[in-house]
């Protein structure tokens, strides 16, 4: 289920709710005041996991490993990714 930032028209305080997308859209209607902020909803995995971590699992690091070793000159050194 997504986590959504909602800010307060008035006061301007932000929020974050995690609700389904039809449990937000009840919300919506139920909360004329709030606003939804711009942006894609965090999603998150049954492991822990949120389809945003910045962690990055060792076999894919290996497999970058591997690929930088057999293809001299590609710009792996240029993504954010650390093997």
């Amino acid at each position: 289920m997504p986590t959504y930032r909602i800010k307060n028209k008035k006061s301007g305080k932000v929020k974050e709710l995690f609700m389904s997308i039809s449990e937000m859209e009840t919300y919506e209607k139920e909360h004329p005041n709030e606003e939804v902020l711009c942006g894609a909803p965090l999603l998150h995995t049954g492991g822990g996991l949120g389809l945003r971590s910045t962690q990055t699992d060792e076999s894919f690091r290996e497999k970058l490993r591997t690929i930088d070793k057999k293809h001299p000159g590609n710009n792996f050194r240029d993504l954010d990714v650390k093997f």
